[in-house]
């Protein structure tokens, strides 16, 4: 790490994942950016449809995880198409929010943007067929510690398991409704503030099982390179070692915790102390704040926030010194 000169201090690309999609994400890069319109319609080309879903909607079309999911990685990989374009600081570090994870292996090359949307449209039919309508539910749980929530979830007959380690005082447990309602109820006599999520399944437990067995062959299937960057796992919490551990990963990841704090916690290990969020919404940049302290995170999604994080973090020799230095 190089420590004088704040611009050549390492950032860190963070691409969010499901609940950050809205009507119209991506479209103003598409109309600014050569590289985002690019990337944009290699996404339309790769899965016909995709742009007048993120676009038009209806936002119930988007909604659906299907949708969402590959709406949420074009839009993330067409903002970081715009800050490469841009002349943005180079991103040293990578990590994603589960889906938002097959955003963060494009940007480390390991994954072919084509290859990872076929993927993440398969991940989400197949997590969509997993658990019946109304079976499952999911729900955040606010001001109370992770270590209480596995107290009482341990308590509680049936599935019902964290799904996302989001922030120190934002756990999300997901299983079956009726022992997320059950468990819903002994965390509110704890403290807790509970929060039901409008999901279409229970992502990130156990009952997930039959959708990491279908995307399995569907991973195999595919090429997996060896990261140019050091990404950081859900799973684990650690730098993906090989393009062979990433795609083991990305299968384990469909029924595992996504552990965002650990995440967040092992970047900042590594050094990173500047993050900057590419896609749709500033969820990651709010989750960045609430975990770590001494940091800047900013968000980019549209050209005014692309401005914004192209001042606040620039190339370590930006156009104005290039231009002072020629003769």
């Amino acid at each position: 790490m190089i420590e004088d000169g704040h611009s050549e201090a390492p950032l860190a690309a963070l691409f969010p994942g499901q609940g950050s999609q809205s009507l119209g994400m991506g479209r103003a890069l598409f109309e600014t950016s050569p590289a985002a319109r690019a990337t944009l319609e290699e996404a339309d080309a790769t899965l016909p449809g995709l742009l007048d879903t993120m676009w038009e909607g209806p936002a119930e079309a988007l909604q659906a995880t299907a949708n969402q999911q590959p709406a949420l990685l074009a839009a993330g990989a067409a903002a970081l198409a715009a800050w490469r374009e841009a002349g943005g600081a180079a991103l040293t570090h990578a990590a994603g929010h589960s889906l938002g994870e097959y955003t963060a292996l494009v940007a480390a090359g390991t994954l072919k943007l084509r290859d990872a949307l076929r993927l993440v449209r398969a991940r989400g039919e197949a997590m969509q067929r997993a658990v019946s309508p109304g079976e499952g539910a999911m729900a955040a749980v606010l001001k109370l510690d992770a270590t209480v929530v596995e107290r009482v979830l341990a308590e509680i007959d049936g599935v019902v398991e964290i799904a996302n380690r989001n922030s120190p005082q934002q756990t999300v447990i997901s299983g079956a409704a009726t022992a997320v309602a059950a468990a819903v109820e002994r965390l509110r006599a704890e403290g807790a503030r509970t929060i039901p999520l409008k999901v279409s399944a229970p992502f990130h437990c156990s009952l997930m099982a039959p959708a990491a067995a279908e995307l399995a062959p569907l991973l195999r299937a595919v090429s997996f390179d060896e990261p140019t960057l050091p990404v950081v796992a859900n799973v684990t919490a650690e730098v993906i070692a090989s393009g062979g551990e990433a795609r083991e990963l990305l299968e384990r990841q469909v029924t595992a915790s996504v552990r965002w704090v650990e995440t967040l916690e092992r970047l900042h290990a590594l050094g990173l102390r500047r993050f900057v969020e590419l896609g749709s919404g500033a969820v990651l940049t709010g989750l960045v704040g609430r975990t770590l302290a001494g940091v800047e995170a900013l968000a980019v999604s549209d050209p005014e926030s692309l401005r914004s994080a192209l001042e606040a973090f620039p190339p370590p020799h930006d156009e104005g010194t290039r231009r002072e230095e020629e003769p």
